[in-house]
């Protein structure tokens, strides 16, 4: 398993369209996809190709070329790319949500969620490939978080 936060990841795989929504998919290893889904879930896995679906719209979150598909409701966790603005989990290691980084800004002016994770990062704690639905780094996503929510 490689470590998500220090490691570019490979980009040169082949865009899939979702076949709900037709959003490319993210190419997403098994281990996450075992990791999250629910026990029940679980059961319908099969190996092979997976993407993620990043459409806020669409129910799917994770789909294979062979036609297999998974659903928010086949999860253990909220995807925060499906769930509405405000609360939504933005960092699964380390419970960095929407809801906390609001909160820090108001009562003192700046988030350090980005300098936290960073630490953590730093520290190897970094568990994004099991944690996080779409088994990437969520840096990006905590640092766009905090500059949007700063421009509110």
């Amino acid at each position: 398993m490689s470590d998500c936060c220090s490691a570019a990841q490979n980009t040169s795989v082949q865009p899939v369209a979702c076949r709900a929504c037709q959003t490319k998919g993210q190419p997403v290893e098994p281990l996450t996809i075992k990791a999250l889904l629910t026990e029940h879930a679980l059961r319908r896995f099969d190996s092979g190709s997976y993407r993620f679906c990043p459409d806020a719209s669409c129910d799917i979150v994770y789909f294979s070329e062979a036609g297999a598909a998974f659903t928010t409701a086949d999860l253990r966790v909220p995807v925060w790319h499906k769930e509405p603005p405000g609360r939504r989990m933005i960092c699964y290691c380390f419970d960095e949500t929407e809801s906390a980084i609001a909160s820090e800004l108001r009562e003192t002016g700046q988030s350090c969620a980005v300098e936290r994770v960073r630490a953590h990062i730093a520290a190897q704690r970094c568990a994004c490939e099991v944690r996080n639905p779409r088994g990437s780094c969520c840096l990006g996503d905590v640092i766009a978080a905090v500059e949007r929510m700063r421009a509110e």
